[in-house]
């Protein structure tokens, strides 16, 4: 493998809307020595970064928040930029002319090791980073693009350089909150959202230490009351050395945080970055390759893959009408959202913790969960505007051909059914014809180990071993068909999911559990998922709620399980329960599937307080 030297590719604008004015690439060289992937031949690997600029006046622009109040250049633009990622067939024309964009969740690579199994490797390099060469094979560009400002600081995640808003002179502020449980104790915590401390978001820095608003507080559950630490128990600092030293991306508590309490700080800030460029930086890098006569890597037709996060990422970026680039064409002409639920996220706001998501016991009351849920319009359940996730991609002709693909996990804890039901659960909800749902049953958020284990991860180790069916063929097959979709080629099988109308999808007062010996499952359950959010200063949430079923099965020797709950609570394991390990004490728990004991995080206790034990 040769590297070439550090050039620019210079990508001159078409008119006055600049979009991509350049690509700084770092390097390029042969993948693998020149392997040849059948007739695709031999690829390479450009990596480097994107220099943008948009208007906030283009019409196309203005849904990005506080993109109006950042720094201008002197052509009225504001810039940004961010990393790229590209694995291309060698030789022009040899490829099958589709671009692969993965969106990087938390600004990993996970595609290849999905589909190709392979190694997983942020830089992908050897052999092994490549798998069996199956998209390769196939003839995709593939490629990825920085679109989150929050990543953490290790070597090889895709990031995106955003501009903050306000001026020194008048910074915009805030109170930004964060919350967390720990799977031992500590007396530390950082700020942002890390998931099993490894992958996660950088934090805002605390702007203003004595902020009389500042505040800790704990809970046992997620609607349980909230107590106030005093303020002479912690504060924004760490231990180093043995130390406590002020440091204004930690929070420290003299008594040590506790597992499996939720803890919640609130505190000022200032400079928020404006996040929503994360969009415009996949919608304009897409719409360069895609029809600059300039592209260094040519291609007829783009599809998008998001996973988890990113997954909700794409849902995101079509609801707010960025599938129309800044000339109003369409950007990506494919779209496959895995495992993202009935998600959005909290990608274009104010003070926006892209990281963050919705889980049972963290990350809760962000805007992760969200009306609208179905790509058609409904009824409003708060009694604002009915919409529908593609209204706005309606209205400008830009819908790509979708799949969407749930396993049973978000079935049970990311409001899955709500992309098919009504908010209320009454109704089955028929997805438009460029779309398909596709239920995976059985399956958890990612697949455990063969054989399978216990997860290595005290924040992922539940009672039962790992499910660790494979995802591969699905994967495969799910490209494939999205591509032969997308060409017009080969129209995709109908979509497979439960239904309320056929019986398999139910609510819990139905739901059939099969016995298992000295394991008793608790499906009490009192549950809401948030349809709009209203912040406070304190970082509560408010809103209506909604009704999300999990699948049902029809088996025989399964048992019914009582059913307690208040009437306008929510009928399904929904999206906020926990996972109770085998020995005392819990654990925050994720991506598990049904294979784990579901102990509901909102347990009643005999005197109905609804305080979890």
């Amino acid at each position: 493998m040769r590297p070439t030297p550090i050039f620019l590719i210079v990508a001159l604008a078409a008119n006055a809307e600049a979009r991509l004015d350049r690509i700084e690439v770092s390097s390029r060289a042969e993948v693998i020595g020149g392997k040849s992937f059948g007739l695709a031949g031999p690829y390479e690997k450009i990596v480097g970064k994107a220099y943008f600029s948009v208007r906030p006046d283009n019409p196309h622009n203005k849904q990005i928040v506080d993109l109006d109040k950042s720094h201008f250049n002197n052509k009225g633009e504001v810039e940004f930029s961010a990393d790229i990622f590209i694995l291309k067939p060698k030789e022009d024309g040899r490829g099958n002319g589709s671009l692969l964009l993965e969106i990087p969740n938390r600004g990993g690579k996970g595609i290849l090791r999905l589909v190709n199994r392979a190694g997983g490797a942020v830089d992908p390099t050897g052999a092994a980073d490549f798998g069996d060469g199956f998209l390769m094979r196939q003839g995709f560009t593939v490629a990825w693009v920085g679109w989150q400002f929050d990543v953490a600081d290790d070597r090889g995640l895709m990031r995106l350089d955003a501009p903050t808003a306000g001026t020194a002179s008048a910074p915009l502020t805030g109170m930004v909150r964060s919350d967390f449980v720990v799977a031992k104790k500590t007396k530390d915590h950082p700020l942002g959202h890390f998931i099993v401390g490894r992958i996660g978001g950088v934090e805002y820095s605390v702007s203003d230490p004595r902020h009389p608003n500042n505040a800790l507080t704990v809970r046992n559950t997620p609607s349980g009351q909230r107590r106030r630490i005093p303020p002479g128990q912690w504060k924004f600092a760490r231990e180093v050395d043995g130390r406590l030293v002020d440091d204004s991306r930690f929070v420290h508590l003299e008594t040590g945080f506790e597992p499996g309490r939720i803890y919640e700080v609130i505190y000022a800030a200032k400079t928020p970055v404006v996040a929503g460029l994360g969009f415009a930086a996949a919608r304009d890098f897409v719409s360069y390759l895609k029809y600059d006569a300039k592209s260094p890597v040519p291609i007829s037709r783009a599809e998008a893959v998001g996973i988890s996060q990113s997954g909700r990422f794409l849902r995101h970026f079509l609801y707010q009408d960025f599938n129309a680039d800044e000339e109003g064409r369409q950007v990506f002409d494919g779209v496959l959202a895995h495992v993202a639920g009935a998600g959005r996220g909290s990608f274009n706001q104010r003070f926006a913790q892209p990281s963050r998501d919705g889980q049972p016991m963290s990350s809760l009351f962000y805007p992760t969960d969200l009306y609208p849920f179905t790509d058609s319009a409904l009824k409003n359940p708060n009694g604002g505007r009915d919409e529908g996730l593609l209204d706005a991609a309606t209205a400008s002709k830009t819908l790509p051909k979708i799949f969407y693909t749930n396993t049973s996990y978000e079935y049970w804890s990311r409001a899955g059914s709500l992309i098919h039901t009504s908010p209320d659960g009454k109704a089955d909800i028929e997805p438009p014809e460029n779309v398909r749902i596709y239920f995976l049953a059985g399956l958890q958020h990612f697949a455990g180990p063969f054989p399978p284990a216990l997860s290595e991860l005290a924040d992922l180790r539940g009672q039962q071993k790992q499910n660790p069916n494979p995802i591969v063929w699905l994967w495969r097959a799910l490209i494939t068909d999205l591509d032969d979709w997308v060409r017009g080629e080969k129209i995709p099988p109908p979509s497979a999911y439960p239904r309320i109308a056929t019986g398999t999808l139910v609510a819990l007062p139905e739901l059939r559990f099969p016995a298992i010996p000295d394991r008793a499952p608790s499906l009490r359950h009192r549950l809401r998922a948030l349809v709009s959010i209203r912040r406070h200063h304190r970082g509560a949430a408010s809103g209506r709620q909604i009704v999300c079923y999990p699948g049902a099965s029809s088996e025989p020797g399964r048992q019914r399980h009582r059913w307690s709950a208040d009437p306008g609570a929510c009928r399904s394991a929904g999206h906020l329960y926990r996972l109770e390990p085998p020995r005392s004490g819990h654990r925050r728990a994720r991506g598990t599937g049904k294979l784990y004991r579901l102990v509901h995080s909102i347990r009643e206790d005999e005197s109905g307080s609804g305080e979890g034990r």
